[in-house]
């Protein structure tokens, strides 16, 4: 199968930066790739995402300020938030699927287990 580790979160200032790493191991050949983000009492938000043809998505409330990529040979996914704002403040997920089209239906069957970003006020 698969398994999806996140580093990086952590507590930021308004304005700050943060880097999130994920590092993807397994026997999957993953193709899309992507970051879901969760905040209490809201749904979860795809908010970036690369598929294997380097085709990249992101939402409206951090395109602009959020950069993903990926090392395929490294088979590793990178997020870096700039100019965070405390609505950033949530738990963000590396995620994984076998399939590209998973960027267009915002389904991926792989999930990390998260790691919590604050941006404080």
């Amino acid at each position: 199968q698969l398994q999806l580790a996140e580093t990086g979160g952590g507590l930021v200032e308004a304005g700050g930066s943060l880097r999130l790493s994920c590092a993807a191991s397994g026997t999957i050949n993953v193709k899309a790739m992507g970051w879901f983000r969760q905040a209490p009492g809201k749904p979860a938000e795809l908010v970036a995402s690369i598929d294997s043809t380097g085709l990249i998505q992101y939402s409206k409330s951090v395109k602009g300020r959020f950069t993903v990529s990926r090392d395929n040979a490294k088979n590793r996914l990178y997020l870096q938030m700039t100019s965070l704002e405390p609505e950033d403040t949530g738990v963000y997920y590396c995620v994984a699927d076998p399939s590209d089209t998973s960027t267009l239906l915002d389904h991926f069957d792989y999930w990390g287990q998260g790691t919590q970003v604050t941006v404080s006020s």
